[in-house]
């Protein structure tokens, strides 16, 4: 059957359709559709119209298909049944049944992650959650972008379109292997390390030009004698004797429980790290999302201190 190309099949007709070739009679889908049968007899010889074919045999006692008619059947059928599929799979997204999310992170804001993404699936194990690692200089831009949804931050964003809630206090922990000197001290001063070897990262990070600003308002030389690419490789290599680190607090905390690690209280380098979640300000945040964001509040609540659940108004 070829139908015009300006034909408009709406659903409604569709129904309608159905319902008189399902029930053989004008007048009883008339009372199934909760309509009057001269509304019914109107919309499908609308449809007979728009489609220029007869579907239904007029001389026939009951409403009998005509071979136009049995054509188009199938395709309502699948026409509704799309539809009822395209409702069920909104509803599975509202009820968190299926659906993605995606988080923006760096090294170190994913161990902040991982105890958060454990508590999340517990409840909506069929959400794929993909974390994308990303520097975290280029996090605000990849959120801005649509690239992902969430973004993990050690900083607060400047740009305003920018939404930013505070979920975790850190802080830079000064670590050194058991067999060091100052292992067995408790606390040392700022230059009492004047001549450490200190082991950094490659990766530059407004922290860390804190941390070279407090050593040369202490007049304390700073020697960074290795650099190294990631925090696992700083951790291990500080382990086997290599020299020293500033590294977050909260990526040593197995090897601190362990003993491999020690960390020497240092007065003059206390210094705070703060993680936020952040998204585009204006944007209408999936349901996965919203499920994420709901998941850190209550994670925050019930394990309390460093986790935490705080909007931060905008600059």
């Amino acid at each position: 059957m070829a139908l015009p190309v300006e034909t408009k099949m709406e659903l409604t007709q569709m129904e309608t359709f159905l319902a008189v070739a399902e029930e053989r009679s004008f007048s009883r889908a008339a009372s199934r559709l909760h309509r009057t049968q001269p509304a019914v007899s109107q919309a499908v010889a609308k449809l007979e119209s728009e489609l220029g074919e007869v579907l239904f045999e007029r001389s026939s006692r009951d409403a009998t298909l005509t071979a136009a008619g049995e054509v188009l059947r199938e395709y309502a059928l699948k026409m509704l049944n799309l539809r009822s599929e395209a409702s069920g799979a909104i509803a599975d997204l509202r009820a968190l049944h299926t659906g993605k999310l995606s988080i923006a992170a760096n090294e170190y804001t994913c161990l902040y992650l991982l105890p958060l993404l454990s508590e999340f699936r517990k409840k909506n194990a069929r959400i794929k959650v993909a974390v994308q690692r990303s520097l975290a200089s280029r996090i605000p831009d990849d959120v801005l972008l649509h690239t992902v949804e969430l973004g993990l931050l050690s900083f607060r964003p400047e740009d305003p379109q920018l939404s930013s809630t505070l979920v975790y206090r850190d802080e830079l922990a000064f670590v050194v292997n058991p067999s060091h000197p100052f292992a067995r001290a408790g606390v040392v001063s700022i230059r009492d390390l004047r001549s450490s070897n200190f082991i950094a990262h490659t990766i530059t990070s407004p922290l860390r030009q804190k941390v070279v600003q407090a050593f040369k308002q202490h007049r304390t030389p700073l020697n960074m004698g290795v650099e190294l690419p990631s925090l696992e490789a700083i951790k291990r290599f500080v382990e086997m004797g290599g020299g020293v680190a500033l590294v977050p607090g909260l990526c040593v905390r197995t090897e601190l429980a362990s003993g491999s690690l020690v960390r020497v209280a240092v007065p003059e380098l206390t210094l705070e790290r703060r993680l936020r979640v952040v998204h585009r300000r204006q944007a209408s945040l999936s349901h996965a999302a919203v499920a994420f964001l709901k998941t850190i509040g209550h994670f925050a609540e019930k394990r309390g201190d460093p986790y935490c659940f705080v909007p931060e108004r905008h600059r």
